[in-house]
């Protein structure tokens, strides 16, 4: 065997080391769970550490519960332990994301986070897709600079210094607003971890 390709999937293709080990569809299946979620920026806060499962039970069930782990009653616990153990864990186990030692109750992130940590950056949910919107930003800057060259209504006065110096301050604020916002879905990040 060349020492370029490692054995892959059960299809019995060959990958090489560049090549995806999570399929998108999946990257998308396992993100689209919130517990799933909280795991794994709780996980990547603690990257390189083992992290006992009633750890991350109390810290997830904090969370849902928009509550302190001192506050959170058994029941809130419970749901939490019960759908991790059974059902979020061995998923993210079973696509590489995490190790999971249910005997030992013990979790870790693996290589594989990193690719689920690409999605959670640049495909935030509930966003408009920053892509969009700076293609928005652009129509809006042509289109103010074609009134201003026509001497439309307001920008009639404006001139060529003013209309640079609007149109930087926008694109300037827009990278802001997207610097702050991106690092808030980083894994691991002080932010990720906020309910």
């Amino acid at each position: 065997m060349s020492t370029d390709t490692i054995p892959a999937t059960d299809a019995g293709e060959l990958q090489t080391p560049a090549t995806p080990t999570i399929k998108r569809e999946d990257i998308f299946e396992v993100l689209s769970n919130d517990r799933r979620q909280h795991v794994l920026n709780y996980m990547k806060h603690r990257e390189g550490e083992s992290v006992q499962l009633r750890e991350l039970v109390d810290q997830v069930a904090a969370w849902e519960n928009d509550t302190s782990i001192e506050e959170l009653d058994s029941s809130a616990r419970k749901c939490v332990y019960t759908a991790l153990r059974q059902s979020h864990l061995p998923k993210l186990d079973e696509y590489d994301i995490v190790e999971y030692d249910p005997r030992r109750g013990e979790v870790e992130l693996t290589e594989g986070a990193r690719e689920v940590q690409m999605y959670l950056e640049y495909a935030p949910r509930n966003e408009i897709p920053w892509s969009h919107y700076y293609l928005g930003l652009s129509g809006v800057a042509a289109l103010l600079t074609l009134v201003t060259w026509a001497g439309v209504g307001p920008f009639a006065g404006l001139g060529g210094l003013s209309l640079a110096a609007v149109l930087v301050a926008l694109f300037a604020t827009s990278a802001v607003v997207h610097t702050f916002r991106s690092r808030k879905t980083l894994l691991g990040s002080d932010e990720a971890l906020e309910p």
